[in-house]
């Protein structure tokens, strides 16, 4: 079946470099800023695959492959990725002169846990190991962004792997995830069949369940037997034609 092709995708930056003269509530001017932060790296697979591509600042191809990437994708899904991964990417694309990759549909399902539940934290991390998914690869903290920085080999296979791990985390999250997502893509637009599919994962295993209700109209409601997610039917079975003005 005919599928969006969907990214999944995390980043990781170098911090940024300042003089100070304190370590409690410093406020830092940009006459104190050595060095801005910029893409250290970045991990990305393709739904469903079973390759992981990593790339560092150490690659002069880093930017314009993620940029490949992103263009070819129909769906991108992050952790978080809308306030951080993705207005950084765009931010080395404008600095390195290319222009906007091909509009896709951003998924950030760390809007869809805060939205849908709640979860005394939203770390990944907690979200993940409360799952019972993938555990995030554990590392030493700020010490092997240094160690990166200064070239450390041991340094970048400990980020390779890190990095890497929470782009499988992040598909397993979407993966159990995907019943609960108001805004994937339907998985109808990319069918050719006379029956409908689940809008979210495709199967063709749909129950019919009763019906759903607008103010104008009557619809046959389904559950999806593989992920479970809710749904209703395009066609309209009753309805009425003038909506009656309240108040």
């Amino acid at each position: 079946m005919d599928a969006p092709k969907t990214l999944i995708l995390d980043i990781e930056t170098s911090p940024n470099v300042a003089h100070v003269w304190g370590l409690f509530r410093q406020t830092v001017s940009l006459a104190q800023l050595r060095e801005s932060s910029f893409t250290l790296c970045w991990a990305a697979k393709w739904y469903g695959s079973k390759k992981t591509t990593f790339k560092d600042y150490n690659d002069p191809t880093m930017v314009e492959d993620i940029w490949e990437m992103l263009h070819d994708a129909d769906v991108v899904v992050t952790y978080n990725g809308n306030k951080f991964d993705l207005p950084v990417l765009n931010r080395e694309f404008l600095l390195a002169g290319l222009p906007p990759p091909s509009p896709y549909h951003s998924i950030d399902l760390y809007r869809v846990v805060k939205k849908k539940f709640n979860f005394p934290s939203y770390k990944l991390k907690y979200v993940a190991q409360a799952l019972g998914l993938t555990h995030k690869v554990e590392h030493e903290g700020h010490e092997l962004w240094v160690g990166c920085m200064a070239g450390d080999t041991k340094a970048w296979r400990q980020m390779r792997r890190y990095n890497t791990g929470d782009v499988i985390t992040t598909e397993e999250l979407y993966d159990r995830l995907q019943p609960w997502i108001d805004n994937l893509p339907n998985r109808n637009l990319f069918v050719d069949l006379d029956a409908p599919v689940c809008p979210a994962c495709g199967s063709e295993s749909l129950q019919r369940r009763g019906y759903s209700y607008t103010r104008l109209g009557k619809y046959q409601r389904f559950v999806c037997l593989g992920c479970a997610r809710w749904s209703r039917g395009s066609r309209r079975l009753d309805g009425v034609e003038v909506q009656v003005a309240l108040g």
